[in-house]
């Protein structure tokens, strides 16, 4: 049976911002496919979000849903708006809702010095920070998503959840994420990050975490206490490989982390399950700069290096790894003159375009 090489990719640009940097990506996707030669991207757009729910009361339509399902990949932008919300005052989430439905359990959020803007720290190793935090992605205390109590008007309710199989999930994934970050040069270490002196959902998370690195000994092991590190993160970010820890605390972390390499435009994501995949910018709608054309599009373009990881991996197809590594690269020479690099959307993802050749 020949290698599948014609991927099928479901995009949510979503809103705000979303739509522009999304169409940034797309434009850089494609020319890497037309380069390569050996495999093509059909591209779907599809509404989700808080417009789309402003429109029809419903955030993302069935006929979306079954396009995600449906597709070899789904691409999002960024959804949801500040001035709209359910009843209980959350937030339209149809990300969060994808996660949830497709068991996106591990969230990967790579950090990376040589494809961030203008670092923060003045300490010279800083231009070696590299590393990857994951977040379990569907329990935490995300797990409460939609199903907070609140008691009489005076008291309020939120659970956090951890589970034996999905924990040990998250963790196998890290680790052989730390192993095929080593053959390729990376450090080979997890940390695992929790508040497991206070908690006892956390013991518990750090007791599963200990019997799956039992089973990694190749793989050097650290654990901190999420206050630690989020000290640690400013203080000695180079020093770190792969971070894995519970959903709220990674939501909080990666922020941080982000900060360290020029901010959430310079922040890739994507939420990975057995079999589907979700990739998007980390930053949300920006809806304050959304049609000024100055949002930076460099974390959506990463992203879209990301899935042609994913998907390159998934169907052992070499092109997609190569087409990855050249949209990774021709970032990096569009960034090397520092700030002053980015001029504009446009103007971003042309210095990229004019990178790969």
């Amino acid at each position: 049976m020949p290698l599948k090489n014609t991927f099928r990719i479901c995009v949510l640009p979503g809103d705000g911002i979303g739509t522009e940097v999304t169409a940034a990506a797309v434009e850089i996707l494609g020319a890497v496919s037309r380069c390569s030669g050996e495999f093509s991207l059909d591209f779907q757009n599809f509404a989700a979000g808080a417009e789309q729910y402003l429109a029809s009361g419903v955030a993302m339509p069935e006929k979306s849903w079954q396009a995600a399902e449906e597709a070899d990949a789904i691409f999002l932008g960024a959804m949801g708006l500040p001035r709209v919300r359910y009843e209980d005052g959350t937030e339209i989430t149809p990300q969060l809702d994808l996660r949830f439905r497709f068991d996106l359990y591990a969230g990967v959020r790579p950090v990376s010095a040589r494809r961030g803007g203008p670092l923060v720290l003045r300490d010279s190793r800083a231009d070696d920070v590299d590393f990857v935090l994951v977040r379990e992605s569907t329990e935490g205390l995300f797990a409460s998503c939609g199903k907070g109590e609140i008691i009489a008007d005076r008291e309020a309710r939120d659970t956090l959840v951890i589970t034996r199989e999905r924990s040990r999930q998250v963790f196998e994934f890290a680790f052989e994420l730390a192993r095929s970050r080593a053959s390729a040069g990376g450090k080979s270490k997890v940390t695992l990050v929790d508040k497991a002196n206070v908690f006892s959902s956390m013991a518990f998370f750090r007791k599963v975490f200990d019997e799956v690195a039992a089973t990694h000994t190749d793989i050097e092991t650290e654990r901190l206490y999420v206050d630690a590190c989020a000290l640690d993160l400013v203080r000695r970010p180079w020093e770190f490989d792969v971070l894995v820890t519970e959903n709220m605390f990674g939501d909080i972390l990666s922020d941080l982390a982000a900060g360290l390499v020029g901010g959430m435009g310079f922040a890739p994501s994507a939420d990975i399950g057995d079999s589907r995949a979700v990739f998007q910018p980390a930053h949300g709608s920006a809806p304050d700069i959304a049609g000024k054309g100055i949002a930076n599009p460099t974390a959506a373009i990463l992203s879209g290096a990301m899935m042609l990881d994913w998907l390159g991996r998934k169907h052992q197809l070499s092109s997609c790894l190569d087409a990855a590594r050249l949209i990774e690269e021709a970032v990096e020479q569009a960034l090397q003159g520092g700030a002053e690099a980015f001029s504009s959307t446009t103007g971003m993802t042309q210095q990229v375009m004019d990178a790969i050749g």
